[in-house]
């Protein structure tokens, strides 16, 4: 698949519940929600056909997200037959680690359980190291789950473990060293991104927006000038440095200073109420789950997929004013 500027969708981002055992401030900040029905939630059988006509396609990486994923029952055996579809090389998960480390069965943690389900790469959101902190941006005191999920999630030996750390002027600007330290003493990858404006109108403004260019200069000041890694790329658009001296990779996602930050998009989102987002800054959305449960064909349903395609946009709208419509919890992480 190939969109009109170039794009060759290779990538989908694929939610399965809307549901989070945490409240984070820029993804569903408010404390009441209401969840989406099961009826309206894709089952598990319609998210693998839809990943199996997307890899026939030519998707070839599925990253698995939520809400938090981990909070829907049988998730294991969903993503145990993701391997099994033809096409599809690389499976990701993206969590807030909280449940990596629950025992699933005699000895078993949940990530471990992910790893030998397919499971290759795994991102942890992880936005402060300060207990406190963590809870207020959270709204949970979930701290020492989630350094038991990361150790979980190394011990059980994933391909990549990334930590994803959300920039909060305000908030977390001095946690940025203390990040730096805990991801270069477990040689986790760890990647700084600036905050969207994707659940309420409210959630960015002039004062509490740190750009990755502040970022990178309070991490210089303390480490000396980074060293780019031109040549290195995960499955996003972040760009990745060397720390001098000591060959620990970080990353930098910059959605809003980022100029040529969509020149590279690769992905699809499905939500899990069956939408079809060809971007995440943008309105547009097309509703799969109606013509799948209408009994659409395969090649029907392929034709649907083309058709987002052709509609994905050359670049995200979070510049020009951008009101979210809906919660970054009901689009996928």
């Amino acid at each position: 698949m190939q969109d009109r500027y170039g794009h060759r969708i290779s990538y989908l981002r694929v939610s399965i519940t809307d549901r989070c055992n945490e409240r984070c401030t820029y993804c569903m900040p408010q404390e009441l929600q209401e969840w989406l029905p099961r009826e309206g939630i894709l089952t598990f059988e319609e998210t693998l056909r839809l990943i199996r006509i997307a890899a026939d396609l030519g998707v070839s990486k599925v990253r698995i997200t939520g809400g938090e994923p981990l909070t829907r029952r049988d998730v294991i055996t969903f993503i145990r037959k993701i391997p099994e579809i033809p096409g599809i090389k690389s499976i990701g998960l993206s969590t807030n680690g909280t449940l990596l480390a629950r025992e699933i069965g005699s000895d078993t943690s949940m990530a471990a359980a992910l790893r030998h389900a397919g499971v290759q790469s795994v991102n942890v959101s992880l936005d402060t190291l300060d207990r406190d902190v963590y809870s207020n941006i959270t709204g949970r005191d979930f701290f020492d789950q989630v350094l038991r999920g990361i150790d979980a999630a190394i011990g059980a030996g994933f391909d990549q473990i990334k930590l994803n750390t959300v920039l909060m002027c305000g908030r977390n600007e001095d946690q940025l060293i203390p990040l730096v330290e805990f991801a270069g003493e477990r040689n986790l990858i760890l990647r700084f991104i600036e905050m969207m404006p994707v659940s309420t109108t409210d959630v960015l403004d002039e004062h509490n927006f740190m750009s990755v260019f502040e970022a990178k200069k309070l991490i210089e000041s303390c480490y000396g000038n980074l060293i780019p890694e031109t040549e290195f790329r995960t499955n996003g658009p972040a760009t990745y440095y060397q720390i001098p001296g000591r060959g620990q990779r970080i990353g930098f996602i910059g959605a809003m200073t980022n100029l040529h930050f969509c020149e590279s998009c690769n992905k699809l989102r499905l939500t899990c109420d069956g939408k079809l987002r060809p971007c995440l800054g943008s309105y547009l959305e097309f509703d799969i789950m109606k013509p799948l449960r209408a009994g659409a064909s395969d090649e029907e349903l392929k034709q649907f997929f083309l058709n987002v395609v052709e509609r994905k946009p050359e670049q995200h709208d979070f510049r020009d004013n951008y009101q979210p419509n809906r919660k970054m919890i009901a689009i996928g992480g």
